[in-house]
């Protein structure tokens, strides 16, 4: 399995953090080694980093530990590979153009037959599972609303939907994002925790590192971590139920629908 992590904010705020914690489960105090990337939105500019090499190990890692890149909306994934070569075109996240808007998605699972998700013309680059997936549910989109996106409440019940079939073909945890929302669904492990005032320290269960957060923010900010497993041994984390999706706008869930079945 593969390792997820996501942010929404409301003023642009840096991953740092986070990423320390998630970067160290890429091959040292976890087994996911095979590749990490990262989708990073500002404004109306979204700008990727992709890496086949372990996480724990990469340069470029480092760099995104140490550097303050801050955005409103990020989604990281450190891979343990089950489907497809160690390669970085098999490096998520995965992008499409959607809605004249470039669409990212990170995926973590194993689905059985993949193949039978029909395609039509948004062709994976990759061999993975997941990029297939990715490529069926953006022509499911465009299949059901045409050239225009939808009201968020009807994206959100639709998607939800299409990662319920999804996720009868295995184990489907995903994040996908436009810039503006987070959408996060959970088949087995998705966990969330929302940061406001009055802000407290927190410090990383894979890292001995501890943040201030009242010393690096003002009263205004809300910042929304999400992760597979909690980042932090120190700060109340909500877990997510199978079948249900979160949604996430400047930092706050503004929407949550679960499968009825």
């Amino acid at each position: 399995m593969c390792e997820l992590l996501g942010m929404s904010a409301n003023v642009p705020t840096d991953i740092c953090f986070s990423f320390s914690g998630l970067r160290a489960r890429g091959g040292r105090t976890g087994p996911h080694k095979d590749g990490w990337g990262m989708a990073m939105y500002r404004d109306d500019s979204v700008w990727s980093i992709h890496d086949p090499r372990p996480s724990s190990d990469s340069d470029m890692a480092e760099v995104m530990s140490n550097t303050s890149l801050k955005c409103h909306i990020v989604i990281s994934h450190i891979r343990q590979a089950n489907v497809g070569n160690v390669c970085l075109p098999n490096t998520h996240p995965f992008s499409r153009l959607l809605w004249d808007t470039t669409w990212s998605y990170a995926h973590n699972g194993q689905l059985e037959s993949p193949q039978t998700l029909d395609i039509l013309s948004h062709y994976p680059l990759g061999t993975t599972d997941s990029e297939r997936a990715f490529c069926w549910l953006i022509e499911q989109l465009l299949a059901e609303f045409g050239d225009a996106m939808p009201s968020i409440e009807v994206l959100g019940t639709k998607l939800l939907g299409l990662c319920d079939q999804l996720r009868e073909k295995g184990v489907f945890n995903m994040m996908l994002s436009n810039g503006q929302y987070l959408f996060c669904y959970c088949t087995t492990k998705l966990h969330w925790i929302t940061r406001r005032a009055p802000f407290k320290p927190a410090t990383l269960a894979d890292e001995d590192i501890t943040v201030d957060f009242k010393e690096v923010t003002t009263d205004k900010d809300v910042v929304t971590v999400i992760a597979t497993q909690p980042l932090t041994n120190d700060e109340d984390w909500q877990q997510m139920q199978t079948g249900e999706l979160c949604v996430f706008e400047a930092g706050e869930l503004v929407q949550r629908v679960k499968c009825l079945a």
